[in-house]
């Protein structure tokens, strides 16, 4: 099945979730393609800011994911999740971008808007499946398309294939809690 995950990575809920999704693909016949989404974009024009962002320090990330390419994203986003732990603090920036084999030059891309065209037309292609009522992550499974999961911790990985928490939500997978 191909699945499509639009993250934030300035959310670490969301890198949470994408942990668990890794963990799907190595028990199911599961093909993930990581998209950007924003937040920045998604409370554009709101009279309220959910996300306390008034300087714009979210686009940071979304713009250095979008430098960094596609091929990229997803062992980015794992080294991200796992030093750059606090949205607005990136010192661990560094450690990621080594970590995915990519060079510390491309934080730099935080501040260059030439990237906003490409996180928008990203972004607008997961709120367009399902609305801008929702957060971080979208994924479309199949023909489902859903916000979430928002995970507050990972599942344990399973004990062996088709079994365990980690596969208890997929689509078409009967609730397991083993």
């Amino acid at each position: 099945m191909d699945v499509d995950f639009w993250f934030d990575p300035s959310c670490p809920l969301t890198w949470r979730t994408s942990r668990w999704l890794v963990e799907v693909t190595r028990v199911r016949d599961v093909s993930v393609r990581w998209r950007l989404m924003s937040l920045s974009v998604l409370n554009e024009g709101r009279d309220d800011d959910p996300e306390n962002d008034p300087e714009g320090w979210l686009w940071g990330p979304v713009r250095i994911f979008a430098a960094a390419g596609e091929a990229a994203t997803e062992r980015l986003y794992a080294a991200w999740g796992t030093h750059v732990v606090e949205p607005d603090d990136w010192t661990g920036g560094p450690r990621a971008l080594a970590a995915a084999g990519l060079p510390a030059a491309l934080l730099d891309e935080a501040g260059n808007p030439g990237w906003d065209g490409a996180v928008r037309a990203s972004h607008a292609a997961g709120v367009g499946l399902i609305g801008d009522h929702v957060g971080t992550p979208i994924v479309r499974a199949g023909g489902a398309v859903f916000f979430g999961p928002v995970l507050a911790r990972v599942p344990p990985a399973p004990r062996r294939a088709g079994c365990g928490t980690v596969c208890c939500w997929w689509p078409g997978r009967p609730a397991s809690t083993s």
